[in-house]
């Protein structure tokens, strides 16, 4: 389907809206069945330093604020050791993009770590990951080139790269993305063929309420499509919602609601092929539940240890909850890995050696994860 068919679902409610969501659910049950599934990890901010300055993020610190930096190796494991008792499986790698490409103090804390570039340092820190803990990594390390994501994934299991919008406009002056060097939609673009010309299993994504029109979320997500229907790569896509933040330029600006999100996610599932998986966030809303409804079938990354980095002020609801608000649904949920049953059936391609025996290990017969015990969600536990 193209984006246009769906231009008139803009303003879709009532009758509408409901024949829409009832498209998209039905879209996802002949492909997906009646399962939602989540994967279990921690998050490892590696550096919160950043050469964008984006108009809602709360995440980037600047050289010399208190916590600005790299997390240390020592710091890297103690995380990761805490969410392997735990019952993580995933170390999701987030951090600021080449932040010793504009600032001098970023280059001379990599060089006291013993590295030249931010890529070399995580791909370090992912090599640890793996040779000394069950985890594997997933990694958002922003913009790369082909050669950069080869090395990528050496080292992990699958990466991500958030397209957020396909629209130049938001670079401009007084938008979420003026000066952005990393978030003009052609680099985010060659980001993603480069992940498929290296078959790394990827997930991207929407940003939605960032100044963004509604047919440039069509047009967005129809890029995503063309992109994954050339190469076969784009394992999920994420339908994430804007929050205003205290602080930053956007701090004013309207969030989308939850109406929004619903049609938002629709046409999302009836934009893409079938075999993406489709996921939202279920810390960004009070009502996420509703989301199935639209045709999600993923909830992302949940942790029992570590904070949403990106958005701390919203915690992570407990398995359990998310669990149970499936099932009153009507839908199953199921804990996974960070690269899905099809891309594991296809080793060879999609995964390199140290990952691809660290999935074997933690992967069941139909590629799901293994022992999944009750672990509790654990507040008290939150690493900030």
């Amino acid at each position: 389907m193209t984006a246009s068919e769906f231009l008139l679902y803009e303003h879709a409610e009532g009758t509408l809206l409901r024949r829409l969501l009832e498209r998209a659910a039905e879209k996802r049950d002949e492909a997906w069945g009646k399962t939602a599934t989540y994967s279990r990890k921690v998050f490892i901010p590696l550096t919160n330093l950043c050469r964008d300055s984006c108009g809602y993020c709360t995440f980037v610190k600047q050289p010399g604020e208190p916590g600005a930096g790299y997390l240390g190796p020592d710091q890297v494991m103690s995380i990761v050791r805490r969410g392997q008792e735990l019952g993580c499986k995933e170390a999701l790698f987030s951090l600021g993009e080449k932040p010793e490409l504009r600032y001098p103090e970023a280059a001379a804390m990599l060089r006291d770590l013993g590295y030249e570039t931010t890529l070399d340092y995580t791909v370090a820190m992912c090599r640890m990951v793996l040779e000394h803990s069950s985890l594997v990594p997933h990694v958002n390390l922003g913009t790369m080139t082909r050669a950069e994501m080869a090395r990528v994934k050496q080292v992990s299991g699958s990466a991500g790269l958030m397209l957020e919008n396909i629209s130049r406009r938001l670079v401009r002056t007084g938008m979420a993305h003026h000066a952005c060097p990393d978030k003009v939609p052609v680099q985010r673009i060659r980001t993603l063929e480069a992940a498929g010309l290296e078959s790394v299993p990827t997930t991207t994504g929407i940003l939605i309420g960032i100044g963004e029109t509604w047919s440039e979320r069509l047009q967005s997500l129809q890029a995503i499509a063309q992109i994954h229907e050339q190469h076969g790569h784009i394992q999920e896509v994420i339908v994430q919602n804007f929050r205003a933040k205290p602080g930053t330029l956007m701090a004013r600006h309207r969030e989308p609601d939850l109406t929004d999100m619903l049609r938002t996610l629709a046409v999302a599932r009836l934009i893409l092929p079938a075999s993406i998986s489709l996921q939202a966030p279920p810390n960004l809303s009070e009502e996420f539940e509703a989301y199935l409804d639209a045709g999600i079938n993923d909830w992302g990354g949940v942790s029992p240890l570590t904070a949403d980095h990106i958005n701390p002020e919203r915690a992570w609801p407990a398995v359990d909850e998310i669990a149970f608000r499936s099932e009153e649904k009507g839908i199953r949920l199921v804990e996974r890995l960070t690269t899905y049953p099809a891309y594991l059936n296809q080793p060879e391609r999609y995964t390199a050696e140290l990952p691809r025996a660290a999935l074997r290990r933690l992967a069941r017969a139909d590629g799901y994860a293994l022992n999944q015990a009750h672990h509790p969600m654990d507040p008290a536990a939150l690493v900030s």
